[in-house]
């Protein structure tokens, strides 16, 4: 496994750039195509940047505001797990959906933030992977999102762990642009302060755009002696009402959710449902006010 001498990419400590492009325009099509790792950013002990090369290396990945790719690989199934070598070791075939957090700036290659997850196939494979050696990757109109400019004058975004990856993007698509006076809130919950995903970044961000961006870390499983100074436990409803745009301001606020089921199922209700139950049902954001990533 072969990594970067550099210490972070540049996609994790340069400022926001505005690339915006229509959908229909990504180089990957509904056909899975195969690139190569270029290179591998370690960022923390449990996640990293991988930057992946294009089918045209003279192009960018031209993909719309925080649309996702699905990547494909045939790994060794869990059930395998602990069987003797011997044995002709059971595969299954692996998709999961990242958003790259690079712009459409970038030529050549596009860049993704993972969390390697202990027991996650895709992310343990992405993280063990040669540097030369090749992923599939496709782009189906089901994974074009709700796309920028946005209309609404003050979104609030809550967060959990890898779910930051499409928030980055509408952020380029925000900060990037200096005529956009949109305001963004982040509300966003990660287990412990050493691993929140783009946290230098989004500090750097929320320091040079004082006046549009906010960010509050909320954290689950900080070591209860540890100097953090910030919020603990989950995303609350005192939280969203104190730092989230109310939903009294109507068509002018929307709150975009990403992350893990759990967080889904308490604040929002399912992604998969478009009525909004838990937290933000409570505070009364109408369902035209959400957006589930």
């Amino acid at each position: 496994m072969t990594t970067s001498s550099c210490a972070i990419p540049s996609t994790l400590g340069g400022p926001p750039i505005s690339s915006l492009v229509p959908p229909g325009k990504c180089q990957f099509t509904p056909e899975f195509a195969s690139v190569p790792l270029l290179e591998r950013f370690p960022v923390s002990e449990t996640s990293s940047v991988l930057r992946f090369g294009l089918p045209d290396d003279s192009k960018p990945l031209n993909l719309s505001t925080c649309a996702c790719i699905l990547a494909k690989a045939d790994l060794p199934s869990k059930s395998s797990a602990g069987e003797k070598e011997e044995k002709a070791e059971a595969t299954e075939v692996v998709v999961r959906p990242y958003t790259p957090i690079s712009t459409n700036a970038q030529v050549g290659s596009f860049d993704l933030l993972v969390k390697h997850y202990e027991y996650g196939l895709m992310s343990q494979h992405m993280r063990k992977m040669p540097i030369g050696s090749e992923l599939e990757f496709k782009h189906i109109d089901f994974n074009v999102k709700i796309q920028a400019p946005f209309k609404q004058s003050h979104i609030g975004m809550i967060v959990g762990g890898t779910g930051v990856t499409p928030m980055i993007q509408a952020l380029h698509a925000i900060l990037g642009d200096s005529s956009n006076q949109t305001k963004v809130s982040m509300l966003y919950g990660s287990k412990v302060s050493s691993d929140i995903l783009g946290n230098e970044m989004l500090t750097k961000w929320a320091n040079d755009f004082s006046d549009k961006l906010t960010v509050t870390h909320v954290l689950s499983d900080e070591p209860s002696d540890s100097d953090w100074k910030g919020a603990r436990g989950f995303i609350s409803k005192d939280l969203v009402e104190q730092h989230l745009p109310p939903p009294s301001l109507g068509d002018d606020a929307i709150i975009f959710i990403c992350g893990p089921p759990p967080m889904y199922d308490a604040i929002s209700g399912p992604r998969g449902e478009d009525e909004v139950k838990g937290v933000l049902a409570q505070v009364g954001y109408a369902m035209e006010q959400v957006y589930k990533f």
